[in-house]
C-alpha cells in the first residue's frame, strides 16, 4: 500500500488545501481535472458542502471523489436522523475515514483512491480541520495540509515558509490564494482557476471565485 500510494501522488493531479486559523478554518482548491495528460474539465468542483456545517475537498479519481462526498452526506443524514442529534467535525471525519478504508479493502479490479479534507463548525462554534490520507487514515490538522494532490510539494512548500501561528481568516486567505498560484503555475495537474471557502462559527461561505486564462502578448511590444 505504501509503494502505490507514493506512485499515485504525481498521478493525482490536483490541488487541494486547509489552514487552521485563530477564527476559523480556510479550505480551497484549483479547478482542474485530468486524464493522464489530458485536461478533462476546466471548471471541476474540487471543494464542495457536505451540508450546512461540513466542507469536503478531495483529489483522487473524480468518480472516486463523487462517491465519497455522496456517501458521506447520506451516512451523516441517518447518523443524525438514528441519534436525533448533529454529528460533530470529529465524528464526521472518523466516518469518513472508515469510507475510505473500507473502499480499498473490498476486492475490485479498479480499487477506490482518494484523500481527502474536510473541515467545518460544531454547534458550540468551534471549527476543526482533518486530513484522511488514501489509505484511511485520519489526522487533525492543528496548521495546514494538503492531503496527497500532485500541487502537494508547491503548496507545502509555501505554506512552511509563510504560515503562522493564529493568523486571521482574512490572511489565511491570501495565503491560500498565492500557495494555490504556487502549484498552478508549477503542477502540471492544477490550473484553470480557484475556489477558496472559509468556514466559522457563522458558517461556511465561498469568498473567491477565479478563473485563469491565457494571455498571449508580443514579445516585440
Amino acid at each position: 500500500m505504501d509503494t502505490e500510494l507514493k506512485n499515485s501522488i504525481l498521478k493525482t493531479g490536483t490541488t487541494v488545501l486547509g489552514i487552521v486559523c485563530k477564527d476559523g478554518v480556510v479550505m480551497a482548491s484549483d479547478r482542474q481535472s485530468t486524464a493522464g495528460n489530458i485536461v478533462m474539465n476546466k471548471n471541476s468542483e474540487k471543494t464542495k458542502k457536505i451540508n450546512d456545517y461540513l466542507l469536503f475537498a478531495g483529489t483522487g479519481t473524480v468518480s472516486d471523489i463523487q462517491r465519497t462526498s455522496k456517501i458521506l452526506s447520506a451516512e451523516l443524514k441517518l447518523k443524525e436522523l438514528k441519534s436525533h442529534s448533529r454529528p460533530t467535525i470529529k465524528q464526521s471525519a472518523n466516518l469518513l475515514s472508515t469510507i475510505t478504508y473500507s473502499s480499498i479493502r473490498q476486492p475490485s479490479m479498479i480499487p477506490s483512491m482518494v484523500g481527502t479534507l474536510v473541515g467545518g463548525f460544531d454547534e458550540d462554534g468551534s471549527t476543526e480541520l482533518y486530513t484522511i490520507e488514501p489509505a484511511g487514515s485520519v489526522i487533525k490538522v492543528d496548521d495546514y495540509d494538503a492531503n496527497f494532490g500532485s500541487g502537494m510539494p508547491y503548496v507545502l512548500g509555501l505554506l512552511e515558509r509563510q504560515y503562522k501561528k493564529d493568523i486571521t481568516i482574512k490572511e489565511g486567505i491570501e495565503l491560500a490564494k498565492e500557495s494555490l498560484k504556487s502549484s498552478t503555475q508549477r503542477d502540471i495537474g492544477s490550473g484553470y482557476g480557484i475556489d477558496i471557502f472559509t468556514i466559522t462559527k457563522q458558517g461556511i461561505n465561498k469568498v473567491v471565485e477565479q478563473t485563469i486564462e491565457p494571455d498571449y502578448k508580443n514579445d516585440k511590444e
